[in-house]
């Protein structure tokens, strides 16, 4: 089996070649701040937690065993980084999480990750579901992560992905519908 692109990026990053790491975060970037934008629900906190995500892996150097691919890796280390933010910032205000980032003012910064008409329906219906179903749908349709390794990034079994991913179709399905659109992928 091939290895990763990104496994090979971070051996040469820790091997002493910087150049790795801007390479590793320009492949890896967009999509880390686009499922992490699911998780917080801000763009503006997700970009910030992208930041931290790769400021983790340069300047801690965790170990990567190759028991997941590296994208499972990184999302998981993404998602914890995101996590540990927010429950920060939750300890040092008690203004909700939703207060800190105005999607609507974000919108067209993401327009430019979602060029495509019916990719900007898509992600609109996915804001509005629960947190762990755009989870969910991003890392297996917009990422291609089996399920179990959607299972390791969001540390649920197998069973608990598939039923996850059944019902937030179903639910994505329902509110694009409504709006008289409909995904093939679905």
């Amino acid at each position: 089996m091939d290895k990763d692109k990104g496994e090979l990026y971070y051996r040469r990053y820790l091997e002493g070649d910087d150049t790795a790491l801007v390479d590793m975060i320009c492949d890896y970037k967009d999509g880390v701040i686009l499922y992490l934008c699911g998780i917080t629900g801000s763009f503006s906190l997700a970009e910030e937690y992208m930041e931290d995500t790769f400021f983790r892996i340069a300047a801690k150097k965790p170990r990567f065993s190759g028991r997941s691919s590296f994208k499972t890796w990184l999302f998981t280390i993404a998602r914890n980084t995101a996590i540990d933010g927010m429950r920060k910032m939750s300890r040092i205000s008690d203004k909700p999480i939703e207060e800190y980032g105005d999607i609507s003012d974000e919108r067209s910064i993401e327009k430019e990750y979602l060029r495509e008409e019916q990719k900007i329906s898509l992600h609109r219906a996915m804001e509005s579901l629960n947190s762990d179903y755009r989870q969910v749908l991003y890392l297996i349709f917009f990422e291609d992560l089996s399920n179990s390794e959607a299972a390791r990034v969001m540390k649920k079994n197998c069973r608990q992905i598939e039923n996850l991913l059944y019902r937030a179709k179903q639910a994505l399905r329902s509110k694009l519908e409504k709006e008289g659109f409909e995904y093939e992928r679905l």
